[in-house]
C-alpha cells in the first residue's frame, strides 16, 4: 500500500514538474479521455482511441492499472519502481524511478533527485533540483595514451639473463598515442576501433652486447673494447585495432564507471627501427653512440591480440604479437609482449 500511495504522489509531482514543458490546454480534456483526480492537484489522464478500448477500460480496476506499470522487486537491494513513457516509435523514456532500500528511499523525477532518509530519529528529506545525469552517447571519439613496459617470449618463456638479448624491464618502454571511436551496440556493450602510433623500446639487460646488422641475420656482439652504458633495439609502428568492450557498471545501472573488459585484434606496419649502443672508451671520459637505422631484419608487419581491464578511473592493457619480432631465420624467435596503463 505504501508503494501505491508513493506512486500516486510521484505521478502528481511529475504532473507539476513537467507542466512547464507542456502546451497550455486551459484545463480542458479531450472527449476521448478519462480523468482521475486525487488529492488537491493530482491527476491521471487516460486517453482511449476507440470505443473498444473504452469498453476494455471499464473492465479494469485501479489495482490492475498499477500492475501494468511492471513493478520490479530486488530481494537484496530493496524494491524498485520505474514509470516510463512509451513513444510511438516503440522506445521508452524513464520519467520516475523509485528505489526503496530499508529506511532510505531515493526518487529520480526527470533530472531531479529526492532522497528520504529515515535511518535516524528524525526523517531527513533532501531535494536536488536540476541534477544532471551523464548520458551514454551511441557514438563517440576520443584520444588516449598507452604507457607500458616491453618484453618478449621465446618458446613461451622470457629469455634468461645469460642470453645477450634478454630485456631489462625498467627502460624498455612502450609509448602509444591512439585515436579511438566507440560505437554502442547495446546497453553496456561497445565496439571500439581506431588508429595509433606505437614506439617500442627493448633495452638489453647485458649492456656489453651490441645488436648489429650482419650479412645474413642480426648479430649480438660482445664489446670488450669499450665500457658500455646502454644497448637497445627500438621500432615504431602505425597500428589499427578493434575491440569488443563490456562495461558491467552501465549494464547494471551502477553508474558511469564500472568494471570494464575489452579484447580484440590489431595489426601494424613498421615505420622505422634501429639499434643504439652508448659507451665510453676504456680509461676515457665522455660518452659515444653507435646507431644503425637499417631495420635490423625486423618484421615489416606485426599483428596480435590486445586486452584491456578498467576498474573505476584506471585502465590497464596488454598486447601480444602473434608473429615474431624478427624476420624468419634472421634473428631469435621472439614474440613481443607489453603490459601497461591507459591514460
Amino acid at each position: 500500500m505504501k508503494k501505491y500511495l508513493l506512486l500516486f504522489c510521484l505521478m502528481a509531482i511529475v504532473q507539476l514538474g513537467f507542466a512547464a514543458t507542456m502546451p497550455s490546454i486551459d484545463h480542458k480534456v479531450a472527449s476521448d479521455s478519462v480523468v482521475v483526480e486525487f488529492g488537491k492537484s493530482g491527476r491521471i489522464v487516460i486517453i482511449v482511441e476507440s470505443k473498444e478500448d473504452f469498453e476494455k477500460l471499464k473492465l479494469m480496476n485501479i489495482n490492475q492499472i498499477i500492475r501494468e506499470l511492471d513493478l520490479e522487486e530486488d530481494e537484496e537491494s530493496g524494491e524498485t519502481t520505474i514509470v516510463e513513457i512509451k513513444k510511438k516509435d516503440g522506445s521508452s523514456k524513464q520519467v520516475v524511478k523509485v528505489t526503496e532500500d530499508g529506511a532510505e528511499t531515493e526518487v529520480y523525477i526527470g533530472n531531479m533527485r529526492l532522497l528520504v532518509d529515515e535511518t535516524g530519529e528524525n526523517t531527513k528529506v533532501r531535494f536536488e533540483p536540476g541534477l544532471k545525469r551523464r548520458s551514454d552517447p551511441p557514438f563517440r571519439t576520443y584520444f588516449n595514451l598507452d604507457l607500458g613496459v616491453n618484453n618478449y617470449l621465446e618458446d613461451g618463456k622470457f629469455p634468461t639473463s645469460d642470453k645477450p638479448y634478454a630485456v631489462k624491464g625498467w627502460g624498455s618502454w612502450n609509448v602509444g598515442i591512439n585515436w579511438m571511436a566507440a560505437q554502442r551496440i547495446s546497453k553496456g556493450f561497445y565496439w571500439d576501433f581506431g588508429l595509433g602510433f606505437q614506439f617500442y623500446n627493448f633495452k638489453f639487460e647485458n649492456r656489453d652486447f651490441q645488436a648489429i646488422r650482419g650479412d645474413e641475420s642480426i648479430d649480438f656482439i660482445q664489446r670488450n673494447d669499450v665500457d658500455g652504458f646502454k644497448s637497445k633495439i627500438s621500432a615504431s609502428y602505425i597500428t589499427a585495432m578493434t575491440m569488443l568492450e563490456l562495461d558491467f557498471g552501465k549494464m547494471n545501472d551502477n553508474g558511469r564507471r564500472g568494471v570494464r573488459i575489452a579484447a580484440g585484434p590489431y595489426a601494424g606496419y613498421r615505420l622505422g627501427g634501429q639499434s643504439k649502443y652508448v659507451y665510453r672508451e676504456l680509461g676515457g671520459s665522455g660518452r659515444s653512440k653507435d646507431k644503425q637505422d637499417t631495420g635490423l631484419y625486423l618484421q615489416n608487419f606485426r599483428y596480435g591480440i590486445r586486452g584491456e581491464l578498467g576498474i573505476g578511473r584506471v585502465k590497464f592493457f596488454t598486447t601480444y604479437d602473434l608473429n615474431e619480432l624478427f624476420q624468419e631465420g634472421k634473428g631469435p624467435a621472439l614474440n613481443p609482449i607489453t603490459f601497461g596503463i591507459v591514460f
